[in-house]
């Protein structure tokens, strides 16, 4: 085996081109692949930039030509050589007019046959990808996407540091305040019995931060959430975390779409149109069924309640009179793409949503079929379709319950998944909204008392401050939340102040006082000292990397991710640790023995 001794790398292997002919380059990498022809043997040569070929023929040396022709695929190796421009080209890498005539060649490391082969959009299953998950990066398409995050991270300190944002580090062992997921606990050695939490957000840091004068706050942060995994979350993800003072809400937006048009155009070449659209939550909610709608194509939900309250059908007229409401999407001019089996998966795509049924009308080729005709009278149908807009090659689908959360969630469901299967959804139509005027408090079924929509120090907007305590349902929050293509990239508010105000927010949460003081009292006494108006927000850096990318989880985006269940494949953690480590913490494990 060769070493690296005296050797100088002079290029990265997918930067060379045709103007570099008659250069004497060195070069090295991992062998995508070997190419013996008898008397030339051709070895594609691939680092994080691409690949370029060595060539070895006659003019070889016949050592380094026998070297060359035990290369296997992902040996390590390095070479020195002239560029010559290629007899036979290629289009498909960005080397493809030169080669590299080797003098010299060195063999690094050999390696064993991967499990998989290394090379893009692999089809090799999740599971091994992500217990070698090492060899999983060598992946081109994954090399690509791991340095346009690098370029997104640079992007943004750069962009914010010229808006007059310091980067400051918050810690990562701090308080546990239970409000949302719960916390990843870290015990502590020297205070026995007492535990460290891993941070949610740096949400209190960042406020003391603004109550210490800083102004203008900007982390890349690393937060922790012990939650249910799915296609865009983690148990450890990162964010771009900001707090701005003496600001609105209109200084926040135009600063945050600023940042969004200059990435986009410095990473995809793409012109991000501001301002961007703002749409209250109420609004959303009506048209869309979701807090985070995808705009990229139309199926509005309409809300049909008033036409079926008194109607026969007992499934519309309950709902209704149970507090509920029957509302629909037309998916206009495709009915003709779900005939009855599709509408009846549709169903049990709308029942993991917790509807009931679905109820439909197709109009094709001049006929009209329902499945509730029978139960309404033709007035009743009619007034249903003119509401709808339906016209012939229309299907027009409902949902009714006595839940409107029941109701949104299935629809706003449905619409994204027809869009789904129509092939609406283009990866590179970018369509960036603000959602504003958020609910202030919802209530918790399994807490039975309101909880904070975002966090307890979120300030009401302020027509609505007056009725904290007697109107929970109905007061809205200074809070905002930036959504691109139906994904929250985002959320922010503006923060409470003011002690008193404060108050009656903890108050209207029905914290005690004693827990006030136990888990908020840095923060409540900070106020006392003169807190500036401050209002921030906190971008989720994974899911703006894997929209940006078209990736289809935010696992494709992290270098080393976890799995569904939050464990590491490769690392095979989390593990046991012995008695030893657990004494000195104080602790002892009261899990259920292993079968």
């Amino acid at each position: 085996m060769d070493t690296i001794t005296g050797f100088h790398r002079t290029n990265y292997c997918g930067d060379l081109r045709l103007s570099d002919v008659g250069k004497t380059v060195s070069v090295c990498g991992w062998v995508q692949r070997q190419r013996d022809l008898g008397g030339l043997i051709f070895v594609d040569l691939r680092d994080r930039t691409g690949l370029v070929q060595l060539s070895f023929g006659d003019s070889t040396d016949r050592e380094i030509f026998e070297k060359a022709a035990s290369l296997r695929a992902e040996y390590v190796v390095a070479a020195t050589g002239i560029v010559r421009e290629r007899e036979s080209k290629s289009t498909k890498i960005a080397t493809g007019d030169i080669e590299i005539e080797v003098t010299e060649l060195r063999l690094l490391a050999k390696s064993e046959t991967p499990p998989f082969e290394i090379v893009e959009n692999s089809n090799a299953n999740d599971v091994l990808r992500l217990k070698y998950r090492y060899l999983d990066l060598r992946r081109a398409d994954m090399q690509r996407t791991i340095q346009l995050r690098h370029k997104i991270v640079k992007i943004c300190r750069d962009y914010f540091d010229e808006q007059g944002f310091l980067e400051i580090e918050t810690p990562i062992l701090t308080k546990s305040t239970p409000e949302g997921a719960r916390d990843y606990l870290v015990p502590s050695r020297v205070h026995p019995g007492k535990f460290y939490a891993l941070p949610q957000s740096p949400q209190q840091y960042k406020q003391l931060l603004m109550l210490s004068g800083f102004d203008r706050y900007i982390q890349i942060a690393r937060c922790f959430r012990d939650e249910d995994l799915r296609a865009d979350r983690q148990p450890e993800f990162t964010q771009i975390d900001l707090e701005m003072s003496f600001i609105t809400e209109d200084d926040i937006m135009t600063i945050q779409e600023g940042f969004m048009k200059r990435v986009f155009k410095e990473i995809l070449n793409v012109d991000v149109q501001t301002p961007f659209l703002r749409m209250p939550y109420r609004e959303a909610m009506d048209r869309f069924g979701s807090d985070k709608p995808d705009l990229r194509f139309g199926f509005e939900l309409c809300d049909v309640s008033d036409i079926v309250k008194d109607c026969e059908f007992s499934v519309f007229a309950d709902a209704v009179k149970n507090g509920g409401s029957v509302r629909l999407i037309n998916l206009n001019g495709h009915a003709a793409d779900f005939p009855r089996k599709k509408i009846d998966k549709l169903q049990d795509f709308a029942k993991t949503y917790r509807a009931k049924g679905l109820a439909w009308t197709r109009l094709i080729d001049g006929a009209v079929t329902s499945s509730y005709a029978k139960f309404l009278t033709e007035e009743q149908q009619n007034a249903i379709l003119e509401r709808a807009g339906a016209k012939d090659g229309d299907l027009v689908l409902l949902v009714a319950d006595a839940k409107n959360d029941v109701v949104f969630a299935s629809l706003g469901a449905l619409r994204c998944e027809c869009a789904k299967q129509l092939g609406l959804l283009k990866s590179d139509d970018f369509k960036f909204l603000w959602v504003t005027e958020f609910p202030m408090f919802e209530y918790s079924e399994e807490e039975g008392r309101y909880q904070a929509m975002h966090h307890p120090f979120t300030a009401p907007m302020e027509c609505d401050a007056d009725r904290i305590l007697t109107d929970k349902a109905n007061v809205r929050a200074r809070a905002y939340d930036i959504v691109l293509n139906g994904t929250e990239l985002g959320g922010g508010s503006i923060r409470i102040n003011t002690p008193d105000l404060q108050e009656k927010a903890f108050r209207a949460l029905e914290i005690s006082e004693e827990d006030i003081r136990e888990r908020f009292g840095h923060l409540v006494d900070a106020f006392k000292f003169g807190a500036p108006p401050h209002g921030g927000l906190a971008y989720g850096l994974d899911r703006l990397v894997m929209l940006m990318t078209g990736a289809e989880s935010i696992r494709d985006v992290i270098a080393f991710p976890k799995v569904q269940t939050a464990a590491d494949l490769m690392m095979n953690c989390p593990d046991v640790v012995d008695d030893k480590q657990m004494q000195e913490l104080y602790i002892a494990s009261t899990a259920p023995a292993e079968e």
